[in-house]
C-alpha cells in the first residue's frame, strides 16, 4: 500500500504544480501587463488601445477602462483603491473594484514635470520632480507639501518608484538602486528588463518580463520565480502568474518554479555487489499486487506516451520499497 501512497502524492503535485485559468486568448492579445490581486482576479493592460480591464479567477469581465494616454498601474494590493499614474497627462488617479474612477490627483498646476509618483497610501504621495530634481512627498487630501529633498539621480528609462522606512528604490530596465532620502546610494545591482516593484510586509521585489526577485538588504537580488519563455509573470500573496503561449498560468508557492538555495551535494552512498542481487531478487511478481500496478502502469504509458515521466517515478518508488526504506 505504500508505493500506492508515494503514486497518489505524486500524480498530486504534478498536477497541482501548474493550473490553467480559464481565460480567451483573444483576451490576451496586445497585453503588454498582467498584475494579480489577492482574490484571484486579473488586471490585463493593453498598449494598443490603453485598455485596463479586470477579470475574475473565471474569466469574467468585472471592469474595463479606455485611456486616452499611457498609463503606469502601480499595484492592485488594494483592489479597493488601485493607483494609477500618467507622466503624459501629469496626473494620478485611483480607481475602485470595478475599475470606476475615483479620484484624480493633478500635478500640472503645483509642480514642475513628475517623472514617476508613488501612492505610499490613501493620502500620501512621493513624487520625483524631473524639473526641480526633488524628491517629495505629498499630501493630496489637503494638497500640502510635507517634505521636499535634493535627488539629482539619472531618470532615463525609469520604471517604477517606491519608498519605504526613510529608503528610496528606483528601477529601470537595466538596473535597481537604493538611496537614502540624504540621496546616499545604498545599493545597487542589474536587472534584466525590469517593470515594477510590488512590496510584501517588509520585503522588497522587482517583477521583470519573466521573473521575480527579491531584496536581501545591502547584499543582493535573489531570483525567487523564472521562466524563460514567459511573455509576463506577477504574483500575489498565494501564488505565482505567468503568461505564456497566450495563456495564463498559476503557480502555487509550495510547489512552484521557485529557485532553491544551492547546497553541497550530498556524499553518494556506496551498493555493495549483495545488496545489488538482493534488490533484484525482490523484483515484483507478475501475479503479485504490486505486478499487476507495473502491468496496468504500462498500459497506461503506451495510451498515453505523455505520462511517461510518471512511470519512472513508479520504478523509482519501487526500487525504494525494495530496498525496505
Amino acid at each position: 500500500m505504500r508505493i500506492l501512497y508515494i503514486i497518489f502524492i505524486l500524480i498530486f503535485c504534478s498536477l497541482s504544480a501548474q493550473k490553467l485559468l480559464p481565460l480567451d486568448t483573444l483576451k490576451l492579445k496586445g497585453t503588454i501587463d498582467m498584475l494579480a490581486d489577492d482574490y484571484g482576479n486579473l488586471y490585463l493592460y493593453t498598449n494598443k488601445d490603453f485598455s485596463f480591464t479586470k477579470y475574475d479567477s473565471l474569466g469574467k469581465q468585472i471592469g474595463k477602462m479606455m485611456l486616452t494616454v499611457p498609463y503606469k498601474v502601480q499595484n492592485v494590493q488594494n483592489p479597493l483603491s488601485v493607483p494609477l499614474f500618467s507622466e503624459n497627462a501629469q496626473e494620478l488617479k485611483f480607481v475602485d473594484q470595478n475599475l470606476n474612477e475615483i479620484q484624480r490627483v493633478d500635478f500640472k498646476q503645483k509642480f514642475g514635470f513628475i517623472k514617476m509618483a508613488y501612492a505610499e497610501d490613501l493620502q500620501q504621495l512621493w513624487l520625483l520632480d524631473d524639473s526641480t530634481k526633488r524628491l517629495i512627498q505629498y499630501n493630496f487630501r489637503n494638497e500640502t507639501t510635507i517634505n521636499s529633498y535634493p535627488f539629482d539621480a539619472s531618470f532615463d528609462d525609469l520604471m517604477d518608484l517606491l519608498v519605504y522606512e526613510n529608503k528610496v528604490y528606483v528601477l529601470t530596465r537595466t538596473y535597481i538602486r537604493v538611496y537614502s532620502l540624504k540621496f546616499e546610494k545604498i545599493f545597487e545591482a542589474p536587472i534584466d528588463k525590469g517593470k515594477r516593484f510590488r512590496r510584501e510586509n517588509e520585503f522588497i521585489l522587482v517583477i521583470t518580463n519573466n521573473s521575480i526577485l527579491k531584496y536581501i538588504p545591502e547584499k543582493e537580488m535573489v531570483k525567487i520565480f523564472e521562466d524563460p519563455d514567459a511573455q509576463i509573470v506577477d504574483k500575489n500573496t498565494l501564488s505565482y502568474f505567468e503568461i505564456k503561449a497566450n495563456n495564463v498560468y498559476l503557480y502555487n508557492l509550495e510547489t512552484s518554479k521557485e529557485t532553491q538555495p544551492k547546497t553541497d551535494p550530498q556524499p553518494e552512498q556506496k551498493t555493495t555487489d549483495k545488496e545489488v542481487e538482493k534488490s533484484e531478487e525482490k523484483t515484483a511478481e507478475p501475479d503479485s499486487p504490486e505486478g499487476k500496478l507495473e502491468k496496468k502502469t504500462k498500459e497506461i504509458e503506451n495510451d498515453n506516451p505523455a505520462k511517461s515521466s510518471l512511470q519512472n517515478l513508479i520504478e523509482e518508488a519501487s526500487e525504494v520499497q525494495s530496498a525496505g526504506v
